[in-house]
């Protein structure tokens, strides 16, 4: 496979999983090592990610400058942003305790990912399922220890193949908010939580970052970009009426196919 054609996939595959609950970490991963791409210092893997996380402000531009130019004077926009650093703190103590653990052993075991993948998947499957009346129907206006324990889950996410997205989507629904405010929330989390461990990994491998292949970057940038927009703009009104049983059957399909090929010896 040429290196244009994996740069393609991998940043479709970035765009198409990042925001949804089923591990856009361990799907790359999982196609890294079987297509045998992997570029020098993890640039590639790196930086397209941004272009996921670009789809993001693209979608929520309005709502995010006004909450950057309200928050001095409107009590609730502060009130919302001081939500999104309580459920961002536990991600920054520990990923920056775990980090080398996290890249040097969980990330290069592909076995991890795939049995991550599956059992994410029956227990999003159990939580989609479950009879439960919703308190939380806003994502703004959530109680200060439902955006700290959120964030606690979003932890879990560190293990690769469990899903950033799944983990604070589970939580929330764990927490009793409803399902499209869980994920409305999971989108403005990924801003801090994306932003921050890009630039640490930029930071922490700035020595063997190699940009020759710009033209490889940036198709993948881009083709994550376009895909994580059309990602973020339909996921919600297809969460509210489908909730998330598709996503949970793809991750346990994904995993039992990746186990039974790295069984295989691919």
């Amino acid at each position: 496979m040429s290196d244009w054609l994996a740069a393609i996939i991998l940043g479709l595959v970035e765009g198409l999983t990042e925001f949804i609950p089923v591990s856009s970490t361990g799907h790359m991963l999982l196609l890294g090592h079987f297509m045998g791409f992997e570029s020098s210092g993890k640039t590639f893997e790196i930086v397209i990610q941004l272009g996921a996380l670009l789809a993001i402000v693209s979608v929520y531009f309005k709502r995010l400058w006004a909450l950057a130019t309200r928050w001095p004077f409107d009590p609730e926009a502060r009130r919302f942003l001081i939500g999104l650093l309580v459920a961002f703190a536990p991600a920054v103590v520990i990923g920056f305790l775990a980090y080398d653990f996290i890249k040097t052993v969980l990330f290069e075991t592909p076995q991890v990912v795939c049995v991550a993948l599956i059992v994410g998947g029956i227990l999003l499957l159990l939580l989609d399922r479950m009879d439960k009346r919703p308190q939380w129907l806003d994502a703004t206006q959530y109680p200060m220890r439902v955006y700290f324990l959120i964030g606690l889950f979003q932890c879990l996410a560190m293990i690769p193949g469990v899903s950033r997205s799944g983990a604070t989507i589970a939580g929330g629904l764990l927490l009793k908010t409803d399902k499209r405010s869980a994920a409305e929330f999971s989108f403005f989390l990924a801003l801090p939580t994306m932003g921050a461990a890009v630039a640490y990994d930029l930071l922490k491998n700035h020595k063997t970052l190699d940009f020759s292949d710009v033209g490889l970057i940036v198709v993948g940038f881009l083709v994550a970009f376009l895909t994580a927009l059309v990602v973020v703009r339909f996921l919600l009104d297809f969460v509210s009426k489908h909730g998330f049983g598709p996503f949970a059957w793809w991750r346990i399909v994904v995993g039992v196919v990746g186990l039974a090929l790295l069984q295989a010896g691919f």
